[in-house]
């Protein structure tokens, strides 16, 4: 009762700050400014051609602006650069691009730290990055970035941070010279997004990274003690004068061919298949883009890290697929959007199992249905407003059966479905956003159709130093009760945050009534929660004699089940942090968990389980990953003393650079599990717990060679473990607690699995934007309770076991409109 009444008064608490909050920014009444910016560059045009060699022997160069004096971020903000080691960035525009050239000065070239790591990666290189807010907003933004050996890495930024999967077609060269490294940067205007106005001002900021010295500089000081975007903190390139957007249309046609060996069947024979299709780029004006892909193709895409879910939770996997991670950013607003359920697993793919005849089987259920198409359209006005539209189609699916007769028949699994989601968000002063969220999933037939609509604010006041931020969804899934009615469901959370300072806090609140569900085209373990919780850090950011930076949080989060009203947990952790003087980095993190209501470990509404008092303790060291050889060390302990239960994971890390061109990495997982207690089957409608001993061990491989910054090798090996062995069972009882049984349940709920895959990638990109990736997949499950208990027996037993194997070819072919356009006719 007193946790209750406390929950109740921190909530009163929590939404009284927030509308007071809420009053004072929106009292302000002033129209928007911006802080002027002493730091400019003037924008100058060049008619003169440029040759992208890397090379500052053109003579436009003569011309161009230089911006220098460039201050350091970290470790130690404030210091200006040091003149040996000084920056000079060159920048100048023409008609059709946008030329940066640059020298970063080193005392030597022994001074530079760089590797051949491919496209779209730092690693341990050195770099420079171009960062431009083209609408001025302080929130969004564009980053085009350059390695000593000529690699780029682009980026989108919005208010959630940096988006690297964001790709865009820009050419670029560097050289390493005595004295330090020189690139050369030409970007396209159609590569970037801006207005149509006459003449224009964009924010600008220009960051390089030292990584052997660890440290970080930017030519406009960005304090990393003030809250807001990394644009907040920006100066400004003037008078950029009668700019147009080009024609943006880009064509990449693709074809691919596959062959496929599954030793898994009786035939064991060799398929082949040849793919192809198209994604397409196009700028339906000066902010917005439409993007494309028809008839899509995603085998070369990474192997999921499959795992033994033995959590009452789906399991959560990432998106590799690079449609839906590149320009995303305004799609994964308010956590409503899991790309994986467009082409994922059928809505009736368990059903077919059930609706077997006593002399049928399954020949073929397809876990993903075929998707047809999949098209975006984002971009922002230059009033500030966001807008982005995401829509995909997946066909209809089914599953063969059958009987012993050999007769087949077919059963729809997942019927034709129309995935969409909606996003309009509009920036405001101070770095502050609202936005509007839709989601939407549209089925064929008569199965239930889904709808999702959130509403978000993220508000600062003037010197981004309070931030009230929250979001109401309301869910729909339509047509799915018994009498064709609909279930509707309500969320929301609130927060009032510090950002800015070396003390931050964050109190909020989350509330999801019973019925809300968005996981037709977003993800959520659970509903039904009330959740109240505070987070408080503080940092050191002024290097000592054994430290750069040190920073040190506590959280206290208390949950109780909203409906009917019930007490679910209550934790507080704590964890310190930091990076040492020679560039490790290592922290420590304590959580006590008092005595919780677990409502779905059971796996049958109406009951619960309860759990003891739980500790964990976890501590973790990494070496300097700019040297030859890095390695990392995590060790954590956990304990529920009244089960008898104790664990321990253990999770090295290693990797070494033989040279520029070739790295090999290994990083592994051991989670050691004793007297773990948890549910184990379900026997005549009741639900049995069990105590376990439970073995996971997780090895992953990566050996990678590269080329040159055009063309690479990349091999990654996975095999995951997990053996699981019940020693005891118990009846779980309508109080939550548990009663020892005798009855043996283990043929039920042992286990002994094994996932092995090597996915393998050769890349040459042969022309700008083009590409040709030959792969090789090989993927290896099993689940034989006979195998080895020793793990390199096991592992010896796993690759002898039948396989499946797939090599393919897949060539790209990028083709810029504008310029064929513009090519002379003969």
């Amino acid at each position: 009762m007193q946790l209750n009444y406390r929950s109740t008064l921190m909530g009163k608490g929590i939404l009284a700050s927030c509308l007071l909050l809420l009053c004072v920014l929106l009292s302000q009444a002033q129209s928007s400014t911006s802080a002027s910016a002493n730091k400019q560059i003037s924008a100058v045009r060049t008619t003169k051609k440029l040759t992208i060699d890397g090379v500052l022997n053109d003579s436009a160069w003569l011309a161009a602006p230089v911006a220098t004096n460039f201050v350091e971020f970290r470790p130690a903000f404030g210091n200006v650069e040091d003149p040996k080691n000084k920056t000079e960035i060159y920048f100048l525009y023409d008609d059709d691009a946008i030329y940066i050239g640059g020298f970063c000065h080193e005392p030597s070239a022994d001074s530079i730290s760089k590797e051949l790591v491919g496209r779209d990666v730092i690693g341990v290189n050195d770099f420079v990055g171009v960062l431009f807010d083209t609408y001025k907003d302080k929130i969004n933004g564009f980053g085009y970035y350059i390695t000593p050996l000529g690699e780029q890495y682009d980026a989108k930024y919005t208010n959630n941070g940096e988006d690297g999967s964001w790709n865009s077609v820009y050419e670029s060269k560097a050289n390493i010279v005595a004295n330090g490294w020189t690139f050369e940067m030409r970007i396209p205007y159609s590569a970037i997004r801006f207005s149509s106005k006459k003449i224009q001002d964009w924010g600008i900021n220009i960051t390089r990274n030292r990584k052997k010295s660890g440290k970080q500089y930017f030519w406009y000081p960005v304090n990393p003690n003030l809250g807001g975007t990394l644009f907040s903190q920006a100066g400004l390139w003037t008078n950029i004068v009668n700019i147009k957007p080009p024609l943006r249309l880009s064509l990449s046609p693709y074809l691919a061919t596959y062959a496929n060996h599954d030793g898994t069947t009786n035939s064991k024979t060799w398929g082949t298949t040849i793919n192809g299709g198209v994604d397409v780029k196009y700028g339906i004006s000066a902010a917005f883009t439409l993007d494309m892909t028809l008839i899509p193709d995603f085998g070369q895409v990474q192997s999921d890290n499959q795992v033994l879910n033995l959590s009452p939770f789906e399991v959560k996997f990432n998106e590799n697929r690079t449609f839906f991670t590149e320009g995303t950013e305004l799609f994964s607003k308010g956590n409503l959007f899991y790309s994986r359920r467009i082409g994922g697993q059928p809505l009736h793919y368990w059903d077919v199992q059930g609706n077997l005849a006593s002399n049928e089987h399954i020949v073929s259920n397809p876990s993903a249905p075929k998707l047809i198409n999949a098209t975006k359209i984002s971009g922002r006005t230059a009033s500030g407003l966001g807008i982005g539209v995401l829509n995909a189609v997946s066909n209809t699916q089914y599953a063969t059966i059958e009987d012993n007769m050999g007769k087949l028949r077919t059963q729809e699994t997942s019927p034709l479905t129309n995935y969409n989601i909606i996003v309009l968000d509009q920036t405001l002063k101070n770095n502050s956003s609202v936005s509007l969220i839709n989601s939407n999933t549209l089925r064929a037939g008569s199965d239930y159709d889904a709808n999702v609509t959130a509403g978000i604010w993220d508000l600062y006041d003037k010197k981004n130093k309070w931030n009230f931020f929250g979001q109401a969804a309301v869910s729909q899934l339509l047509g799915i009760l018994p009498d064709g009615g609909n279930q509707i469901g309500y969320s929301h959370n609130l927060g009032f945050a510090k950002p800015s300072g070396r003390f931050n806090f964050n109190i909020y609140q989350e509330l999801t009534d019973n019925k809300y569900d968005q996981n037709d085209l977003g993800y959520a373990t659970n509903n039904n929660f009330l959740n109240h919780g505070v987070w408080m850090g503080y940092k050191w950011l002024k290097p000592t004699k054994w430290y750069n930076r040190m920073n040190f949080n506590f959280n206290l989060n208390y949950s109780r089940r909203y409906l009917p009203s019930s007490y679910q947990m209550f934790e507080v952790n704590s964890n310190i942090n930091g990076q040492f003087k020679n560039l490790w980095n290592g922290g420590i993190y304590v959580s006590y968990t008092a005595a919780q209501n677990d409502f779905y470990e059971p796996r049958v509404d109406g009951r619960v389980f309860k759990i003891p008092t739980k500790h964990l303790i976890d501590v973790w060291i990494n070496s300097n990953y700019t040297k030859k050889y890095s390695a990392g060390l995590e060790l954590a302990y956990y304990a529920t003393p009244q089960f008898g239960s104790s664990g321990i994971d253990i999770s090295p890390n290693q990797s070494f650079r033989f040279n520029k061109k070739l790295t090999i990495s290994m990083n592994s997982n051991i989670q050691l599990r004793y007297n773990n207690v948890g549910f184990a089957t379900i026997d005549a409608g009741n639900t049995i717990i069990g105590s376990r001993t439970r073995y996971s061990v997780e090895n992953i491989w990566v050996f990678k060679y590269n080329f040159n910054n055009k063309m690479g090798l990349n091999l990654r090996a996975r095999h995951y473990w997990s053996r699981v062995n019940y020693q005891q069972f118990y009846n779980l009882q309508d109080d939550g607690s548990i009663v020892a049984t005798a009855k043996d349940y283990s043929s039920k709920a042992n286990y002994n699995i094994n996932f092995f895959n090597v996915d393998m990638v050769y890349t040459w990109q042969f022309a700008l934007g083009s590409f040709l990736n030959i792969g090789w997949k090989n993927s290896i499950e099993t689940n034989d309770s006979t195998l080895e208990k020793d793990y390199f027996k096991n592992l010896k037993s796993t690759l002898a076991s039948d396989q499946l194997n797939n090599f393919s070819v897949k060539v790209i072919y990028f083709l810029d409109c504008a310029k064929l356009k513009k090519k002379p006719t003969v």
